[in-house]
């Protein structure tokens, strides 16, 4: 049986994956991931500004979450890969969207943002 679940209810369960997904970092990584595994240097180079400490927490949520498989391999060096799973797999598409509505109305949030800046700065 499955339970409702609202994400405007407090203390709902849905609320922390909203917010984890919609958090910069964890939707960047997911981002990043979209094309298939990852080696976690590729995903920091895929990350621009994300440090290794943030993308190992980042990576350890999102494999607690379900959303990312980790797989090691034997071997000199060994080798670890990062790939969504299928419930990762099933948040691109609104993660894709955002980026989308993201890069196609940043220059109007800047020019919002300019404005209000300059409304604040005229009633000092």
């Amino acid at each position: 049986m499955a339970k409702d679940y609202d994400v405007m209810a407090e203390g709902c369960p849905s609320r922390s994956s909203l917010a984890r997904i919609a958090s910069k970092w964890p939707a960047l990584v997911i981002l990043a991931l979209r094309d298939g595994p990852r080696r976690f240097k590729e995903i920091s180079r895929a990350v621009g500004g994300i440090s290794n400490k943030v993308l190992t927490g980042t990576l350890r949520t999102l494999e607690r979450d379900g959303l990312v498989a980790r797989e090691a391999h034997p071997g000199v060096p060994p080798r670890v890969d990062y790939a969504l799973t299928p419930l990762g797999r099933s948040v691109l598409e609104p993660m894709r969207a955002l980026q989308a509505w993201a890069e196609a109305h940043a220059g109007e949030v800047l020019e919002a943002r300019a404005a209000y800046d300059a409304r604040l700065g005229a009633q000092d």
